[in-house]
């Protein structure tokens, strides 16, 4: 026998920071780590164009050069490639497309562009005349004459990896906000109110605080109002009730009464200095002037 509390059944058994500033001043939104499926993506095309040109070369200079020339001139330049992709990555990270901030990406990724082909030529061009030496022949690139020629196509091949890392992060920063909206699954036990049990002799009535209208002490037992017009008896004394219930908004008007304040309809005083309440369905119940704090906590509430 007792007054307690149980869950529902569910089957079976900040602060946010502010910053201020104009868009000239503030400062550009981070990049995200770039996803691994962007540098991986990426190695595939190159791959592939690289096959392609390579079949190419074999068709277009038959007879004027050997079978495993196209190949190394190809594939020294897609690896070059392959290998300058995260400094790519870090200029995206250091310039990344911002508003109000498009003269230091032109700038940051103009300047980066060719660090990124002088790597990339002087890396090939080094490979190319260690595969030539391997046979005893000499490969020869004139960097001053053909620089500029290169440069326009490391320019392209630049831009392409630098859009295609800022699609990744941009759908990456996304994921990762929807999924901090969304926020982990909650059980729904948690967030259902809590079910009281009333003992009302020999059975057992669940019910929520806020159908509850009020509890009044009737001798040894404590007699409560549900809202659907039931009066449940149970044996238990109205300080040991108003501990449960004091924590779902029930407040202690008179000696005999707790009365759920969700319920009030109105507050009307009497001459002795003592108020009448009138609750859901024109239920009266007594405020006496003995308890001044249940007063200010129904005005409050």
């Amino acid at each position: 026998m007792g007054f307690g509390t149980s869950r529902p059944s569910t089957g079976a058994s900040g602060g946010h920071p502010v910053t201020t500033g104009t868009p000239e001043t503030a400062p550009p939104a981070a990049v995200p780590r770039i996803p691994g499926v962007a540098y991986v993506g990426l190695g595939l095309f190159l791959l592939a164009v690289d096959t392609v040109n390579v079949f190419s070369a074999l068709r277009d200079l038959r007879g004027r050069v050997q079978a495993w020339e196209p190949p190394v001139w190809e594939y020294s330049s897609g690896l070059l490639s392959l290998i300058l992709m995260p400094l790519v990555a870090l200029a995206l990270r250091v310039a990344p497309p911002s508003r109000g901030h498009w003269r230091r990406f032109a700038l940051c990724h103009t300047l980066v562009s060719i660090v990124y082909s002088l790597i990339h030529v002087g890396g090939f061009l080094i490979l190319r005349r260690l595969a030539y030496a391997a046979v005893g022949r000499l490969y020869t690139f004139g960097l001053l004459s053909n620089f500029l020629y290169e440069y326009r196509k490391d320019v392209l091949a630049y831009v392409v990896c630098l859009t295609v890392f800022a699609f990744a992060a941009h759908v990456a920063q996304s994921a990762t906000k929807s999924a901090s909206a969304v926020g982990p699954p909650q059980d729904p036990a948690a967030t259902e109110p809590p079910l009281l049990d009333i003992r009302d002799g020999t059975r057992l009535i669940r019910v929520r605080p806020a159908d509850i209208i009020t509890a009044t002490a009737a001798g040894n037992y404590v007699e409560f109002r549900l809202q659907d017009g039931r009066r449940p008896l149970m044996r238990a004394t109205l300080s040991r009730v108003e501990a449960t219930l004091s924590a779902h908004g029930f407040v202690r008007t008179h000696r005999s009464w707790l009365v759920n304040a969700a319920h009030l309809r109105s507050v009307a005083a009497e001459g002795s200095g003592d108020y009448q309440l009138e609750l859901h369905d024109g239920v009266q119940a007594p405020l006496s002037r003995r308890f001044p704090q249940a007063l200010a906590r129904l005005r409050q509430g």
